[in-house]
C-alpha cells in the first residue's frame, strides 16, 4: 500500500469515527437552537437589531467549531493511543507523519461538515432579519423551507437508522449539509413575500467571507489539539486547547498593547528600538521585554485577526489581500502545529 492510500485510509477512518461521536451532534443541535433564538433576543439592542444578529450568530458559529475542535482532535488521538489501538497502525509499515497528517484531515473533514451546516444556518436565519419592529413580516419562504428541510433530515436519519442501523446524530447531520445548502439557495430565490428573485439580491459575499475565515482559526486549535494530545491525556488536551484560545483571544491587549506602550517610552526617550540589549541599564531591560512580548505576540495565534464580523456590519469591505494573508498566516500556524506534533509522536512510546 502506499504511502497516498495510507493516508486517505486514515483520512476515511478518522473521518467516519469523529463525525460518529455523539458530542458533535449534540454540538450541531444546541448551535442551531442557539442561532435560531438569537435572532429574537437581538430585537433588545438600542441600536442595529440585525447588526447585533450578526455579531451573534458569528460568536455562536465561532464557538460551536472551538467546542468541536477541542473534542473531536482530542479524541482521535488520545483514545487511540489509551486503548493501545494504535499499535496496529504504527507496527505496520505507515510512517508516523503519515499517521499524524491522515488524523488531522480527518478531523478537519468532520469540523467542516459542522460548520458548513451552522454556517448555512446562520444564513438562511440571517436572511429572515430581526423583527425590528411589530409591522416587519415574517420571511416565510425561510419558515417553510427551513421546517421543510429540518423534517426531512430527521426523517432521512431514523428511517436509516431504524432500516441500516446507521447511527442517526451522524446521518443527519450529513443529510441536513446539503439539505440546508437547498434551502438556502430557495430562500434566496424567493423573497419575503414569495416573488421571485435574482439568487443575487440578497447574497452577501462578505458575510461568507467572515464564516470562513472562522474555519480557519477553528483548524488552529485542532492542530494544536492534535499536538497536545501526543503527549498529554484527553483532560489535559482539552485545558491546553481551552488555554489558547483564551490567550488567541486575548493576544492583542496581553501582548500586542504592552509592547506598543514600550515602543512608544522607548521612542520618547529617543532610543532606537534596533540597538542591541544592554541589561545593565534600564532602556535595555525594556528593550528585552518588548522584543520578548513582540515574539509571543507572533507566536501565540491571534484569533482577532479572523474576526471580520465589525467589517461585515459596519459596511467595510474585506480586501482579498487581507484575506489572502490571514490564511497565509493560518496555514503557517497549522504547519507549525503539525511539526510539533510529529516530533513529540515520533518518539512516543504506545505500546
Amino acid at each position: 500500500m502506499s504511502f497516498l492510500e495510507q493516508f486517505f485510509a486514515i483520512t476515511k477512518n478518522t473521518f467516519q469515527e469523529s463525525i460518529r461521536q455523539p458530542v458533535v451532534f449534540v454540538i450541531a443541535v444546541t448551535a442551531t437552537l442557539f442561532i435560531v433564538l438569537s435572532l429574537a433576543l437581538a430585537t433588545f439592542t438600542l441600536d442595529s437589531d440585525q447588526q447585533m444578529y450578526i455579531d451573534i450568530g458569528l460568536s455562536s458559529v465561532f464557538l460551536a467549531g472551538v467546542i468541536g475542535s477541542a473534542f473531536i482532535a482530542t479524541n482521535v488521538l488520545t483514545r487511540e493511543i489509551d486503548n493501545k489501538t494504535v499499535l496496529t497502525v504504527v507496527s505496520k509499515p505507515v510512517p508516523r507523519p503519515i499517521f499524524i497528517f491522515g488524523k488531522f484531515v480527518g478531523a478537519a473533514v468532520c469540523l467542516l461538515v459542522l460548520m458548513i451546516y451552522l454556517i448555512l444556518v446562520f444564513m438562511v436565519v440571517e436572511l429572515h432579519g430581526s423583527m425590528e419592529t411589530a409591522a416587519t413580516k415574517f420571511h416565510m419562504p425561510v419558515i417553510v423551507f427551513g421546517l421543510c428541510g429540518l423534517v426531512f433530515g430527521m426523517c432521512v436519519g431514523i428511517w436509516c437508522n431504524f432500516f441500516y442501523g446507521w447511527a442517526f446524530g451522524s446521518t443527519t447531520l450529513v443529510t441536513l449539509v446539503p439539505v440546508s445548502a437547498l434551502v438556502y439557495i430557495l430562500c434566496l430565490v424567493f423573497g419575503r413575500e414569495w416573488v421571485s428573485q435574482s439568487i443575487g439580491t440578497e447574497f452577501d459575499s462578505q458575510l461568507w467571507i467572515a464564516a470562513g475565515m472562522l474555519f480557519v482559526a477553528v483548524l488552529i486549535l485542532t492542530s494544536i489539539a492534535i499536538a497536545a494530545s501526543t503527549r498529554l491525556g484527553q483532560l489535559l488536551t482539552l485545558v491546553v486547547t481551552c488555554g489558547f484560545f483564551m490567550l488567541g483571544l486575548l493576544s492583542d491587549w496581553l501582548f500586542g498593547r504592552p509592547a506598543a506602550q514600550l515602543m512608544s517610552r522607548i521612542t520618547e526617550n529617543g532610543v532606537d528600538p534596533d540597538v542591541a540589549v544592554t541589561p545593565a541599564s534600564l532602556q535595555g531591560i525594556e528593550l528585552f521585554e518588548y522584543w520578548g512580548l513582540n515574539l509571543a505576540h507572533k507566536v501565540v495565534p491571534n484569533f482577532q485577526v479572523f474576526w471580520l464580523a465589525d467589517a461585515v456590519n459596519q459596511g467595510h469591505p474585506i480586501p482579498m489581500q487581507y484575506v489572502l494573508i490571514t490564511v497565509g498566516y493560518g496555514m503557517l500556524l497549522i504547519g507549525a502545529a503539525l511539526c510539533i506534533a510529529i516530533m513529540l509522536f515520533q518518539r512516543r512510546e504506545v505500546g
